[in-house]
């Protein structure tokens, strides 16, 4: 069964009022979030000199965020499944507020990395909470298109973000960008409190059907006392590998917090957990490709080329229109000619535009600026319907944690983005690092997804492992 695509131009008069007003407060919510998550971008350099940091050890604070992500992922996601989207969203927003204002008091370097990690427990939320929320809310063949005009809100966030940086940063502190982050999350939380709960949730809700509680499967009764210490293990481990280790023992870190993720999601996941960590893995190679662009683009702009905070907010401005646009095209396209085509069909176009970016010198703003808008719509803007192409492998009951554990454990890998990226600049220029770094891992991105290695992993898996023949995954439904 395959889904029929929207008619062009028509699909609009389909939405209802609350179809909007759903779309409306989880698009705010994830704006306000991307002006939260990108501060630190932003005001890298000015930390690392507060703080007498090297550019190495200062990428690590964008790395913290993603520290906590996975937790946040998987907790508040089953909060989401258990209770409602709803709760799970206002939960989600209220904790990357209380990071952000904690930001602006930190004191030292620890300090600012433990109040990122706050930061990333409720961005995770954020993600998993506010794309499930508007997926079931709107029609089911119309889902690319809501995604993708879903994290258009994120990178417009980042466009605020950028501009305030270049009105406060010159006349005031870089602490006072991140006290700012506080205020239009108060909004978002006030309309999320007078929405409906999302269609579809409750639906199965009313129908008596009992989701997946992953905190339950995990924390209670026996569980508890082996899977805690595995989490912190997690961790650890993350933030050693963070650190810079030797190449021997950061494989051999990456290696046992490889072992205990895939612990977690066999037990959560059940016979679905071959999807789960192919899609991590594919989550993270997405992230490897994209965040050295947005973590390190502020810090390249600044050091390599000598902007001013201005500039920079400029350039960081044609940036962000451009992610929001080719996020709202991909979910478009994705619609029309089917997820993975749109996904690998904008990567591979964002091929031809990572390295004129990074050859251009000081003298070419406008050639930049044009440049930019190009790189993110394609690259950037293919992210647009990645939480419809991950969350289309979960079946209803486990949605939720599945999306946000899956999603966010990928998102490691943006963790080690911005710190791989820095390193590799000691051997190569900081652009050409990254250049390096998005054109090898969109490449490898193109494959998994192209080629939909998620689910055919899966189908291995259910042939050398058949159970009571009932499909372990939504796939039957889309149209590819």
């Amino acid at each position: 069964m395959t889904n029929s695509t929207a008619p062009p131009l028509r699909w609009r008069h389909e939405l209802s009022r609350q179809n909007w007003r759903a779309f409306g407060a989880a698009w705010l919510g994830y704006a306000m979030d991307g002006f939260d998550f990108v501060l630190i971008t932003l005001v890298l350099t000015e930390v690392a000199n507060r703080f007498h940091l090297s550019t190495v050890t200062a990428a690590t604070l964008v790395s913290a965020a993603f520290v906590s992500r996975w937790f946040g992922g998987l907790a508040i996601g089953a909060l989401g499944d258990r209770l409602g989207r709803r709760p799970a969203m206002v939960l989600s927003i209220t904790l990357y507020a209380v990071g952000s204002v904690l930001c602006g008091f930190s004191w030292d370097y620890w300090s600012l990395f433990a109040f990122r990690m706050v930061v990333g427990l409720g961005m995770a939320g954020e993600y998993s909470a506010s794309a499930t929320y508007v997926i079931e809310s709107w029609p089911e063949r119309m889902r690319n298109t809501a995604s993708g005009m879903l994290l258009s809100g994120y990178p417009l966030g980042g466009v605020l973000a950028a501009e305030a940086y270049g009105w406060v940063v010159p006349h005031s502190s870089w602490r006072v960008l991140f006290w700012i982050g506080v205020v239009p999350v108060a909004v978002a939380v006030y309309l999320r409190r007078r929405l409906p709960e999302a269609a579809e949730w409750q639906r199965a809700h009313d129908a008596g059907e009992r989701p997946v509680s992953a905190t339950a499967k995990l924390f209670t009764g026996s569980r508890k006392a082996w899977n805690l210490p595995v989490c912190v293990v997690a961790a650890v481990g993350v933030m050693f590998v963070l650190r810079g280790e030797s190449t021997a023992v950061t494989l051999l870190l990456v290696a046992v917090v490889a072992a205990c993720f895939v612990a977690l999601t066999v037990q959560f996941a059940g016979r679905l957990w071959p999807v789960v960590v192919a899609l991590m893995v594919t989550v993270f190679c997405a992230f490897l490709y994209s965040w050295p662009l947005q973590s390190l683009l502020p810090t390249y702009l600044k050091t390599d080329l000598h902007y001013g905070p201005g500039q920079v907010a400029d350039a960081l401005l044609w940036a962000g229109f451009g992610y929001a646009a080719g996020s709202v095209l991909t979910g478009y396209l994705g619609d029309r000619f089917g997820t993975r085509r749109a996904y690998v069909g904008m990567l591979i176009a964002s091929l031809g535009v990572v390295r004129p970016v990074f050859a251009l010198g000081r003298g070419h703003v406008v050639g930049l600026w044009v440049l930019l808008f190009l790189l993110l719509a394609t690259g950037q803007g293919a992210s647009g319907i990645l939480p419809k192409y991950v969350s289309q492998h979960y079946p209803l009951r486990i949605r939720g944690a599945a999306l946000g554990f899956s999603y966010n454990v990928g998102a490691l890998g943006g963790a080690a983005a911005p710190v791989l990226g820095a390193r590799l600049a000691g051997s190569l220029s900081l652009g050409t690092s990254i250049a390096v770094l998005g054109l090898a891992l969109t490449a490898v991105v193109v494959l998994l997804v192209g080629f939909d290695v998620p689910a055919r992993v899966q189908r291995y898996a259910d042939s050398r492992h058949p159970a009571d023949g009932t499909p372990t995954t939504d796939r039957s439904r889309e149209k590819v």
